[in-house]
């Protein structure tokens, strides 16, 4: 279905991320993803694609870093001969923490990789993808279902959404789509890191489909997005959460 594409997946080498990029590989497209510090495991993700005949290359980045996002989509673009589909992934979070506790220094980071690095790399896809192109923004249900302590991540999640539609409403001239994706309580390191098991094993009673979300869950409904059948849907946001909101 993507035979001819390119991409780009930031975060690509864990979770939901790494699900997107085999995802989007086994579809067709070539992909260049992202990764922050874990060298042998967005390895893995490359040999991984490549053994089922796919084509993936990971980049080291930091996303915090103001001039790393164009920086990237510009190496990109010249390694993949042109631009087709973005997924913005990467993200920080966190334990859950209040306000009156969090640090300054953190908040932001947290608003500089979830929403200036999204801002960034929209900005330059919407001056260099090819017409008819897709973009997907990974958001989080945390932004329709508020909990306390994770007041910055859903902060800079919401923001990610109104970026999404007004990209959609600025490009859909040039038939590009621009859509949200709000995971639920997924499987990832991510979630457990941030929530002792008691605290996820609640969460999925709480889900109607009665189990936590999969990152190839995600993976799949953003392949829908990106591929032909995504045509018709523009400046919305998917809740992937097994009904949780």
């Amino acid at each position: 279905m993507l035979e001819g594409k390119t991409a780009v997946v930031t975060g690509g080498s864990r979770g939901i991320g790494r699900a997107i990029v085999a995802r989007l590989c086994g579809d067709g497209a070539h992909v260049v993803f992202t990764y922050r510090t874990d060298g042998e495991a967005a390895e893995a993700v490359v040999s991984g694609v490549r053994a089922k005949g796919g084509q993936a290359r990971a980049m080291r980045l930091d996303l915090a870093d103001p001039e790393g996002p164009e920086e990237l989509m510009a190496a990109a673009e010249a390694l993949l001969g042109g631009l087709d589909i973005l997924v913005n992934n990467a993200a920080v979070s966190h334990a859950r923490m209040p306000l009156a506790e969090t640090d300054v220094t953190f908040f932001d980071r947290v608003m500089a990789v979830n929403t200036r690095s999204v801002f960034l790399t929209m900005r330059y896809a919407a001056r260099r993808m090819r017409d008819g192109g897709r973009i997907v923004n990974i958001s989080s249900v945390n932004t329709a279902r508020p909990v306390p302590g994770v007041g910055p991540y859903s902060a800079s999640k919401g923001a990610l959404e109104q970026l999404t539609a007004v990209a959609a409403q600025e490009l859909g001239p040039r038939g590009i789509t621009v859509n949200t994706v709000s995971p639920g309580a997924t499987d990832t390191e991510m979630l457990h890191g941030a929530n002792p098991p008691e605290a996820l094993e609640t969460v999925a009673r709480m889900t109607p489909l009665g189990r936590l979300g999969q990152p190839t869950d995600i993976a799949d409904v953003v392949g829908f997005l990106v591929g032909p059948d995504g045509r018709w849907v523009t400046g919305q946001n998917l809740r992937a959460s097994g009904g949780l909101a």
